[in-house]
């Protein structure tokens, strides 16, 4: 396996990428969120880059603008297209034995792909797909508050506290009802969101970290059951342990394998 690092043109700025070469003729573009590098959390990226290149796959990875090695500034996901596409354009070039690719995202990076129908990608892994219209919002919805609370109950430490009046049962009780009687609203990120995967026309599954509180919130804030969602119950948001790392790559390995 060959690692290059090389850059691409955006709208006057000069992005940095890394490809990890392989024989394969289908593809990942993996997609970084936030402020995140293409590296990844803890070089999470560049793990997972590494260890499905060795599987056959040629692996793209790249900095958004403003963000790691690449100029400009980082006008956020909603304004991410222009990078994407060029991204997928490099990718291309650069591989040109590519037939097909598969696009991978955490977090916003989820979020800009489903805006962006796909970008021409065959199709899509999306990891707890940010949902809410304020970026900057708490995540309370009450699928969210009913998860936390019931993460709560099977923690030891958390349920002696309780037992010892350390916490105050009637609080957790209310907190719980209202998050039982309140009606949940889908957002307008979550309406466009799934509008434009509607018309997506290839292959899209979803993947839910139980212990991550924006995989929680999708579920309130999406207005559609989409079918090839999965739930990972224990997984924090990066899928940072060890097996969870590994679920989440059999699920991305799977992907690229049905396209082949």
């Amino acid at each position: 396996m060959t690692r290059r690092h090389l850059t691409f043109p955006c709208e006057g700025d000069t992005l940095v990428a890394t490809l990890d070469e392989a024989a394969g003729t289908t593809g990942l573009l993996i997609v970084s969120g936030g402020n995140e590098t293409r590296s990844g959390a803890f070089a999470g990226h560049a793990r997972l880059a590494a260890r499905i290149a060795a599987k056959g796959y040629p692996v793209f990875r790249f900095d958004r603008r403003g963000v790691g090695d690449s100029t400009g500034t980082n006008a956020g996901f909603r304004e991410s297209a222009p990078e994407i596409e060029g991204a997928l354009t490099t990718f291309r070039q650069q591989s040109p034995h590519l037939r097909h690719v598969v696009a991978f995202g955490n977090c916003d990076a989820a979020s800009a792909l489903m805006l962006g129908h796909g970008f021409g990608t065959d199709a899509l892994v999306l990891a707890n797909p940010w949902t809410f219209d304020d970026d900057n919002a708490q995540e309370t919805t009450p699928d969210a508050i009913r998860a936390r609370y019931m993460e709560k109950l099977r923690n030891p430490r958390e349920l002696a506290r309780l037992l010892t009046g350390k916490v105050s049962i009637g609080g957790v009780a209310r907190s719980l009802k209202r998050a039982t009687l309140e009606k949940a609203n889908t957002t307008q990120l979550g309406e466009a969101m799934a509008a434009s995967l509607a018309e997506y026309r290839g292959k899209a599954c979803i993947l839910l970290a139980g212990r991550d509180r924006t995989a929680q919130a999708f579920r309130s804030n999406y207005p559609i059951a989409h079918e090839a969602i999965e739930k990972r119950p224990d997984a924090d948001h990066g899928f940072s342990r060890a097996d969870d790392s590994a679920w989440l790559e059999e699920r991305i390995v799977a992907m690229l394998a049905a396209q082949a």
